[in-house]
């Protein structure tokens, strides 16, 4: 028995990989469940896969960073999603308000709210629902879940924790020769 490679002739990997970073977000639902975006693959857990995929667009929306890759947003929304698994009623204003946002985008452009193309329409939406509790809860976890992931900290200049070094006073915190 042989072996074949389904891959295309010149297309290795990081071409691959490459011309999918360039492209908008391409979010797919497969039929077991996994939701695939740019460079990142969840299995939701309580949440159905079009509303985990929807709250990582949302998550991207709410706090956008270029640097940082899709990936590390869907393991903020992870959080909500375990949440979810653990609350009927986490999970009912998850699948709630993602239908009512979808419902809004519909109403304003035709598309559910992921498949929204230009970014300052989505946030338009974001914004009309700013005060509901469904919004509060999912830019509220973002806090945590997103600027909490270790890996990430060198991206935003955090150094991390500094009590376990001796603390920020022997290193760096009283350093004010730009003043001087």
């Amino acid at each position: 028995m042989t072996t074949r490679s389904l891959a295309a002739p010149g297309l290795s990997r990081r071409v691959f990989l490459k011309g999918a970073g360039t492209t908008l977000l391409a979010i797919a639902v497969l039929p077991n469940g996994l939701v695939t975006g740019k460079a990142w693959a969840q299995m939701p857990k309580a949440t159905k896969p079009e509303t985990f995929a929807s709250l990582v667009q949302m998550s991207r929306d709410c706090y956008p960073h270029d640097k940082i890759a899709d990936k590390h947003y869907a393991t903020a929304v992870e959080i909500l999603d375990e949440a979810a698994r653990g609350s009927p009623d986490q999970l009912t204003l998850l699948e709630d308000g993602m239908a009512a946002l979808n419902k809004a985008a519909a109403t304003a452009h035709g598309v559910p709210y992921a498949k929204i193309a230009g970014e300052a329409d989505r946030v338009a939406l974001l914004k009309a629902i700013e005060p509901t509790p469904f919004f509060q809860k999912v830019r509220g976890n973002l806090v945590v879940g997103l600027y909490n992931q270790k890996d990430l900290w060198p991206v935003f200049g955090y150094e991390g924790s500094s009590f376990d070094k001796g603390g920020y006073l022997e290193r760096g915190f009283n350093d004010i020769n730009w003043l001087t």
